[in-house]
């Protein structure tokens, strides 16, 4: 990936080694005061490292007018590494940018579609934003009980049925590493002018090595969000969202984001994200290698484990299925050996102090990382073998799971998700009438995308009143105005 930048700086690391060379003196928050007046407790457990690293952004990391563009650098160099536009930074997680993408998109009343599969934050969007979400449904494999990203043909027969429709938000690849066709999915949404979010969570290494799956910004996505968390070296909360194109204004973008965003960022998060881009642009390609190789070590040692399966292209990609795998997740299923994953995982952490991913009634999931070694791999192999060999115990067995299917657990839309959690639309029989059904009084939340999950579908003909204002079919255009001159903004090269 060819990058036009010196990545060998770090604007925020470097910020903040120099606020500490220099001994700034503070009278602002934080309050622990560079941890003098931390609990010694506390400090004995944390170290003190992690408060001279907790000082404010803005009058402090910088001054308090910013002018050493400490954030706006480290969000510039970001986006040449992985070649979008505009880059932003979140430590407010993912969560909050893809709230932030879907506000610059549509708004109250108005559709966008949506991969039914998708992430908790995404129904909590629908709640803040009053948009009208239209499902669209993954690819369900019944045989393996998962969900997989939904196909462009998905897509295209939404936007045929929906042609009013904002836009597009799909979740790949999912925590089991399942991954859409991004460019097929992007090329029905920019015939209609419409642009598409890709909530790319578990995605933010797929950009450092030609191995992985495509990742949204080559595939032609408009917006993408990424956990550096998930699959990088950034601290919890950690996320960022990139921007290309010209469907959604990028100081619009960055305006919801601001607006959904905490007032107090977390400087240390902020160093974790700058830190992680200099070490994949210098270092990516050599790293996500080594954890490929790793991952194919492991594939074949539990392959040798009788009872044992990891999951592979031939299980989890072709028709009807994903597009493309992300063999990292490491995702094992464990029906040979009569147990479940939470069985498993239980296992795991109480007798070899390991702590699996994924968890489901059939797999669990070892994910790796650039951060494992022969060393990680082999605690992991070895408490495997001895979970098989039946060491501390055995497990009961398993009772057979009925996994119902996906139409089994739809649940009627009678109005859009907020509508019943504003005030005044209560039980009581507010605005929204009755209880019960598609109403306020059961709750079901959704978690990680691929697992079966209750959530209201959209259904032609019921659901939202059609009297609601729209806007009708007319193409993607901004809500907002500027220039795009905001935080992390690129000029385009050329050949993009």
């Amino acid at each position: 990936m060819r990058m036009t930048a010196d990545h060998t700086r770090a604007p925020v690391l470097e910020a903040l080694d120099e606020y500490r060379r220099k001994g700034h003196l503070s009278f602002t928050p934080p309050g622990h005061k560079q941890a003098r007046g931390a609990d010694p407790a506390v400090r004995e457990v944390l170290g003190d490292a992690v408060f001279h690293g907790d000082v404010l952004a803005s009058g402090g990391l910088d001054d308090r007018l910013t002018r050493g563009r400490v954030l706006q650098r480290a969000q510039e160099l970001m986006a040449d590494a992985v070649h979008a536009e505009h880059t932003f930074f979140s430590t407010c997680g993912s969560s909050l940018s893809v709230k932030a993408a879907m506000l610059s998109v549509a708004g109250p009343h108005e559709k966008l579609l949506i991969g039914r599969d998708a992430h908790k934050s995404v129904v909590a969007g629908l709640i803040i934003s009053g948009i009208e979400p239209v499902w669209v449904e993954p690819r369900w494999d019944a045989e393996r009980h998962l969900a997989h990203p939904p196909s462009a043909d998905d897509f295209e027969r939404a936007f045929e049925a929906h042609p009013d429709a904002r836009g597009a938000l799909v979740t790949s690849p999912t925590p089991y590493g399942g991954c859409a066709d991004l460019r097929a999915v992007a090329e029905v949404c920019h015939r209609r002018s419409r642009p598409l979010i890709v909530d790319e969570a578990w995605g933010a290494h797929l950009p450092f090595h030609p191995g992985l799956p495509s990742w949204a910004m080559d595939a032609g996505a408009d917006i993408c969000v990424t956990s550096i968390h998930k699959m990088g070296s950034g601290l919890e909360q950690g996320s960022v969202f990139h921007l290309q194109g010209g469907l959604v204004p990028p100081a619009l973008l960055g305006m919801r984001a601001d607006l959904l965003g905490t007032t107090s960022p977390s400087v240390l998060i902020f160093a974790g994200l700058d830190g992680w881009r200099r070490q994949m642009a210098l270092h990516g390609e050599e790293l996500m290698g080594g954890a490929l190789d790793l991952a194919g070590e492991v594939r074949s040692a539990i392959e040798e484990i009788d009872g044992l399966h990891v999951n592979g292209r031939d299980d989890f990609c072709g028709p009807g299925l994903s597009d493309d795998l992300d063999p990292l997740p490491g995702v094992i299923d464990l029906t040979g050996l009569g147990i479940t994953g939470f069985q498993a995982a239980d296992w795991l952490r109480e007798h070899r102090q390991i702590d699996a991913h994924l968890v489901d009634h059939r797999r669990i999931g070892a994910q790796i990382t650039h951060g494992d070694d022969r060393e990680t791999i082999g605690q992991l192999l070895e408490a495997l073998r001895d979970r098989r060999a039946g060491r501390h115990g055995s497990l009961p067995r398993a009772p057979r799971v009925e996994v119902p299917s996906p139409a089994e657990l739809r649940m009627e839309q009678r109005c859009c998700p907020g509508t019943r959690l504003r005030p005044g639309r209560g039980r009581a029989g507010g605005a929204g009438g009755r209880t019960g059904r598609g109403g306020d009084d059961h709750a079901v939340s959704p978690g990680h995308p691929g697992r079966p999950a209750r959530r209201a579908p959209h259904r032609a003909g019921a659901g939202v009143p059609a009297d609601r204002p729209g806007r009708g079919d007319a193409p993607a255009r901004p809500h907002g105005s500027g220039t795009g001159d905001g935080p992390g903004t690129r000029r385009k090269r050329g050949g993009k």
